[in-house]
């Protein structure tokens, strides 16, 4: 195989989020933070005017591309590359032929955004390598709009943003509404963050995002009428919500109380995080999973019993479900002393009762795509 030249090789990590689950892409808060895990991407130019190589080690193939023939591909990862090198075609014709070697150090279906970490990897590759003028947030947008147009997930901007912005020993409040968002010190000494990995993906889950979308957006337009209030879950109170509640059903009102409801967790989680309340913080991580399991119907068995199997540790302040749903990670705040007893407990009793090996991994927030190394 030829070998793929390199003039750049950048990293862009994975994300965890503290609080604030499917409320981004309802105008909500979210708490998200780059990880200390990442994508590795190199790449060179190949002094073509359109033709494109792109190596995943993951999947040990090599797709060629052309950039004058961008389409839709039957493999799904293949698609988050197609849909950035679109949206850049559009904004720019500075884009060339290029070499790309794509290294994934990321925890697959574990929740923790591989989609973005390589959606913005490239994009914020591609505009180093050929100097196309982006700013960190149209790399932000554009990676959001290729998950749009390409992969068909109708993502909020929470995972882009995270991947993008993060900052060592920091978590950010993003209002998703404004795109306003602040920096927040994160010590949480004597705890740790832990992820348990389930290792299953419920094949509900990509259908089923859309779904919870439409009815959010189902629920927020008969209150909109009924209220004259403009298109958005910052201008609903609860008391707007219960009188609306026969009209649009009990399953539509779950989903927006939920949302309603973590708004207001995610800003009291970051006074927590400030004020060093931990125990409160702990609380809340319970109160979201809560949501998630029951109001907005998004968990399964496995992420549900593992939550409910934290609870018997005090050395363990919260747990939640993180991402999407049906599958994938619970985020749990340990204290450092028992970290290892607890994932060794939890895997023990995790596979007597799924009959599946649970993966674990601690994490702490990190800084955001960044370039590792240029020649020349």
């Amino acid at each position: 195989m030829h070998r793929l030249k390199t003039d750049l090789a950048i990293t862009s990590p994975g994300r965890i989020n503290l609080i604030g689950e499917h409320t981004d892409y309802n105008d909500g808060f979210v708490l998200p933070a780059a990880i200390d895990k990442a994508i590795i991407l190199k790449l060179g130019k190949n002094g073509t005017k359109s033709d494109c190589r792109i190596h995943s080690q993951g999947f040990g193939k090599v797709v060629h591309i052309d950039l004058g023939n961008i389409t839709k591909s039957n493999n799904d990862w293949e698609n988050y590359i197609l849909g950035v090198l679109y949206e850049l075609m559009l904004l720019t014709d500075k884009l060339k032929g290029f070499d790309c070697t794509i290294e994934s150090h990321l925890p697959i279906g574990s929740g923790v955004s591989s989609s973005a970490a390589l959606e913005c990897g490239l994009a914020f590759g591609l505009n180093e390598l050929f100097d196309l003028g982006l700013h960190k947030w149209d790399i932000i947008q554009l990676s959001q709009r290729a998950e749009h147009n390409y992969v068909g997930t109708k993502c909020g901007i929470m995972d882009q943003f995270a991947s993008v912005m993060g900052k060592d020993q920091h978590v950010m409040l993003l209002d998703c509404k404004t795109l306003d968002f602040e920096y927040i010190p994160i010590n949480i000494e004597p705890y740790r963050i832990l992820l348990l990995n389930t290792n299953v993906k419920h094949n509900l889950a990509f259908g089923e995002y859309n779904v919870r979308r439409e009815q959010c957006h189902n629920g927020l337009t008969i209150v909109g009428k009924q209220f004259q209030i403009g298109g958005t879950f910052r201008n609903v109170t609860m008391d707007m919500l219960n009188a609306c509640r026969s009209e649009m059903g009990d399953v539509v009102y779950n989903r927006c109380s939920y949302v309603i409801q973590e708004n207001e967790r995610v800003l009291e989680a970051v006074q927590a995080l400030r004020d060093r309340k931990m125990d409160r913080f702990g609380e809340l991580l319970y109160q979201t999973h809560k949501g998630l399991s029951e109001q907005f119907e998004v968990s399964c068995p496995e992420l549900d019993f593992l939550v409910d199997f934290s609870k018997e540790w005090k050395e363990v302040l919260g747990a939640r479900m993180m991402g999407g749903g049906f599958g994938g990670c619970t985020l749990n705040i340990v204290h450092k002393d028992v970290v290892e007893d607890f994932i060794e407990e939890s895997s023990k009793v995790y596979k007597k009762k799924f009959s599946l090996e649970l993966s674990a991994f601690q994490t702490v927030p990190s800084k955001g795509t960044s370039i590792m190394e240029k020649n020349g």
